[in-house]
């Protein structure tokens, strides 16, 4: 009755979309890696001075089938921990974490160029980094070497904004020694910006986490 009387009640304002959080991470949030287990493999890998302590600035999210979904925190590091998730999106669900750093990013000026990356360099028998080699963690039925994997990442920034990028990716790995997989992920990225798009080729490291390596401090 009052609502007739005094008129519609005003609309609330729409909230911004909600990272998604799993494992205790969350944006704006912060862990700590296992700084001995860090000691011990950091000079069989390829990077150097990785941070501890890190702080989660970003959130990613793919989706890559219905029941399968990949969510990255990026760092303040310049690095992210990958969580791949089958079947749901509770913690009983985590097949696989893995905590990457950007190795490289080269911008990609031109169409033609673009292509050649697509068809030529993400996907190759063997890569050499670092006078390490990696083999192709992907292939296709035929045992041969497959197409680029196509995944669409829809990010959640601080502020509350999101943005979507299309990225087309190849995983790699070698095994540095007993129960130790050092990987190596190509990943040819477009964003449409103002009606253009921005283009760029990533190099990421990778390594596996345990439950043991990370803690939650924030």
């Amino acid at each position: 009755m009052f609502k007739k009387w005094f008129g519609r009640e005003p609309e609330k304002a729409p909230q911004a979309p909600q990272a998604p959080e799993i494992m205790g991470l969350r944006i704006g949030g912060a862990f700590e890696l296992d700084s001995l287990k860090m000691r011990l493999i950091e000079p069989d890998l390829i990077i150097e001075g990785a941070a501890t302590t890190h702080l989660i600035q970003a959130v990613g999210e793919v989706k890559l089938d219905d029941t399968t979904t990949v969510l990255r925190y990026y760092t303040d590091d310049d690095g992210f921990i990958q969580v791949l998730l089958e079947g749901g999106m509770t913690e009983n669900h985590i097949s696989d974490v893995k905590l990457w750093y950007f190795y490289d990013t080269q911008s990609i000026s031109s169409k033609d160029q673009w292509d050649k990356v697509l068809s030529d360099t993400i996907s190759q028998e063997s890569i050499t980094l670092e006078d390490h080699q990696f083999s192709p963690v992907w292939e296709n039925a035929a045992q041969e070497i497959a197409a680029p994997v196509a995944m669409s990442e829809k990010t959640y920034a601080q502020d509350g904004s999101t943005s979507e990028t299309d990225q087309f990716c190849m995983l790699y790995e070698r095994e540095v020694k007993a129960e130790l997989f050092e990987y190596v992920m190509f990943s040819g990225e477009e964003k449409i910006i103002d009606n253009r798009a921005d283009r760029c080729m990533v190099k990421m490291t990778g390594f596996d986490l345990q439950p043991a390596d990370l803690q939650i401090i924030g």
